[in-house]
């Protein structure tokens, strides 16, 4: 009788710790959608950003990529706080102070060079012996995206382009 009273509450309290787990982030929550691209900042948690503007709002963003066309297109506000989601933990950290990395063999999200930041030094370090690329802060990370933001912004649009002529071919 004790041990299946026990068992009970064990599986009622792994319930409860995965679906506390299973809750999105406060900010996803907030704001589902990137502003720029409509992704789903949700399903890309780990490279999510969201910036806070001095005057009190605020943009939210899947990538390093729409966070540039954010940074460029309210160039008379400034930002407060630029937090980006950890590639490992998927909470949201000060970009400003992130280890980052760029470039490598994985593929960016809204880039073809990949750009991800890490709370941690030695996540970073792990992540470029495994996927190469190279260490960087986020000065040099952001230098890259707009280097990056013609080229990503063409290949975006291109993509987007085959998807609609086969929804169309699918429609005949």
């Amino acid at each position: 009788m004790r041990k299946g009273l026990l068992l009970i509450v064990l599986t009622i309290a792994l319930i409860l710790t995965g679906s506390a787990h299973a809750q999105p982030k406060e900010d996803i929550h907030l704001h589902k959608d990137c502003k720029y691209c409509g992704m789903d900042r949700g399903s890309f948690d780990f490279t999510r950003m969201l910036i806070e503007y001095d005057d009190g709002s605020t943009s939210a963003l899947c990538s390093l990529h729409c966070a540039a066309i954010d940074l460029a297109n309210t160039i008379d506000k400034t930002p407060a706080k630029i937090m980006v989601g950890d590639f490992n933990t998927k909470d949201l950290i000060d970009a400003e102070k992130a280890f980052w990395t760029v470039g490598g063999t994985k593929p960016g999200v809204m880039s073809k060079r990949g750009k991800w930041a890490f709370a941690k030094k030695e996540d970073a370090d792990a992540f470029i012996a495994k996927n190469g690329g190279s260490p960087a802060t986020f000065e040099e990370a952001m230098k890259a995206a707009y280097e990056d933001l013609y080229a990503d912004t063409r290949m975006i649009r291109e993509k987007r382009k085959m998807k609609r002529m086969k929804m169309m071919e699918h429609k005949r």
